[in-house]
């Protein structure tokens, strides 16, 4: 903490803040809403089908960790309070559980390109909001991108670990779901707590860079 910058983790948070609040709520909402259209109204009775921030911010996961990860170790990690959704109130539930899984990584893909397109936009303001304008822009798009990607990481209780199991032959999609209350333990100890094997550039890193510069170019930059 000795020695740091704090104008500039200031800054930091003023141009990642924004895109962070609206990736996480597009993504949960978009899941609670075709859950909702797929015949479960768990999500929208509690009034998680809303682009109210609010509604999504998990005190902890959302603002306490990502702060003391920034503050402490210069980088972004943190969640979102889960949609909950109660599959087997879906008209299909196993095929109905894919596109309610999918739904969340797929807004988020679809914000990052809003957000490259955007972009073409920002040489109309003033200089002075122009460069901080292009700064959350342009995190925007990673945050949108490693959001999605991480979520399809094909282990549940990630959206990659739920569609494998609406997709996967019930001989396998079954011993995958078991592992769901330990999933998220098994992909921290993996990606995050054993860096010397670098799993979080292979399996995160390359897909966002992929990703990114498709959207670079079908956005015209």
């Amino acid at each position: 903490m000795m020695g740091m910058d704090y104008a500039a983790v200031l800054h930091r948070i003023s141009i990642i803040a924004l895109p962070v609040l609206i990736a996480i709520t597009f993504h949960e909402a978009a899941h609670g809403y075709v859950a909702w259209r797929r015949g479960d109204d768990t999500a929208y009775m509690l009034g998680r089908v809303t682009f109210n921030p609010l509604r999504h911010i998990d005190p902890i996961g959302t603002v306490l960790v990502p702060l003391i990860l920034l503050f402490t170790a210069g980088v972004m990690f943190g969640w979102a309070k889960p949609v909950p959704v109660n599959f087997r109130r879906l008209v299909h539930p196993r095929r109905d559980m894919v596109w309610v899984a999918l739904a969340g990584p797929g807004i988020n893909i679809a914000l990052a390109f809003v957000s490259a397109l955007l972009v073409h936009l920002v040489g109309l303001l003033p200089p002075s909001a122009a460069v901080w304008v292009a700064e959350n822009l342009r995190y925007s798009i990673v945050i949108n991108l490693v959001l999605a990607v991480f979520n399809m990481i094909p282990l549940p209780p990630l959206d990659g670990g739920r569609v494998a199991v609406g997709l996967l032959p019930r001989r396998i999609a079954y011993p995958l779901s078991r592992v769901e209350p330990f999933g998220f333990l098994i992909i921290i100890v993996l990606l995050f707590m054993l860096p010397q094997l670098n799993l979080f550039e292979y399996v995160v890193g390359v897909p966002v860079q992929y990703l990114y510069n498709l959207i670079l170019i079908a956005t015209g930059h």
